[in-house]
């Protein structure tokens, strides 16, 4: 009996080994990470907020890693572009993307997206939440929210709003505010953040919604006049700037948050030690003070939490956009 029972248990132990065999590389990878550089890619184009979020992050990150950390830019298509590469690519964790609002609500604009947002993906951190603000440029006569609507609706139709791309976080903070307010503008959409703020400065195009970071510079500059800012409550960032709700459109709120994702199917033990990473970085004084400064707020979630985000993102802006039939154009 006992040869038989310690012949069980050497073929209880042989049969685990095979398992044993594939977790053990998998935990040694996990722990080890990064041992070769590590590439963040911004679908869009340099300078605008998710850029500079992903340099700041990737600095942190660089430090603590003590490997290379890269950030490439990549446009195109609202980022479904870049999307569509890396879901397609090894989820090693070498090429990681950081990206906005954009990617919960393309699939409900584009219909021949060539990948499933919630399987092709890992979702890794939420990097910033950062509200919008409603600028003009010096020109415009409007000082006040008050003000800007009575002026949109004495000219309905005159007044044109540039935006980042159809179905951005900053398009569709305007479609609110035109349904909101009862006001007919024009949307004028463009191939990123950059581009828009160019012809914003130039004067081509007279009103923008979009993130405090990328916009902040110029307000203090005296470039562009904040008219309100798009959270519920004001920013820190921006203190004398009231908020859209404030200012008498009781109820408007609408935020862009940006996130950091690797393709689908990474591996439990290497997604929760990137994850991990991430959000200490982004709770580090450093970080904390740069995203503070450029009215951003670090993103505190674990990777669960983080998950479950994004899935109830996906079915907010699919309703969101039905409703207002939002269509690209």
């Amino acid at each position: 009996m006992q040869l038989l029972g310690k012949a069980f248990r050497i073929g209880a132990i042989a049969l685990a080994l095979p398992g044993l065999g594939v977790v053990a590389p998998q935990l040694a990878h996990a722990q080890s990470f990064p041992t070769q550089p590590v590439k963040i890619v911004v679908p869009f184009p340099p300078g605008g907020t998710t850029d500079i979020l992903a340099r700041q992050l990737a600095t942190e990150l660089q430090g603590r890693w003590g490997q290379p950390v890269v950030v490439e830019n990549r446009p195109g298509a609202s980022g479904t572009i870049f999307s569509e590469q890396l879901a397609r690519m090894p989820p090693d964790g070498s090429t990681l993307m950081l990206t906005a609002t954009h990617h919960v609500i393309n699939p409900a604009l584009y219909k021949s997206i060539k990948y499933d947002t919630r399987k092709d993906f890992t979702a890794l951190a939420q990097v910033a939440a950062v509200p919008n603000v409603l600028v003009v440029h010096p020109s415009f006569p409007a000082r006040t929210t008050k003000e800007f609507i009575d002026y949109t609706k004495a000219n309905p139709g005159k007044v044109s709003f540039g935006s980042t791309g159809t179905g951005g976080a900053n398009h569709l903070s305007g479609e609110l505010f035109k349904s909101m307010a009862g006001v007919n503008m024009v949307h004028v959409p463009y191939k990123g953040a950059a581009p828009a703020l160019n012809d914003l400065l130039g004067g081509q195009i007279p009103v923008m919604f979009d993130s405090i970071p990328g916009v902040i510079q110029h307000i203090q500059a005296g470039k562009l006049r904040p008219i309100g800012v798009t959270s519920a409550k004001r920013s820190d960032a921006l203190p004398d700037v009231p908020t859209i709700d404030e200012s008498g459109l009781k109820g408007f709120e609408a935020t862009a948050w940006f996130g950091l994702y690797a393709p689908g199917g990474m591996q439990p033990q290497l997604r929760d030690k990137i994850s991990a990473d991430v959000v200490q970085a982004l709770q580090s004084p450093a970080i904390r003070s740069q995203f503070a400064k450029l009215g951003a707020e670090s993103g505190s979630m674990n990777q669960a939490q983080f998950a479950k985000f994004v899935d109830a993102e996906l079915d907010k802006w699919a309703k969101v956009i039905k409703e207002a039939g939002v269509k690209v154009e």
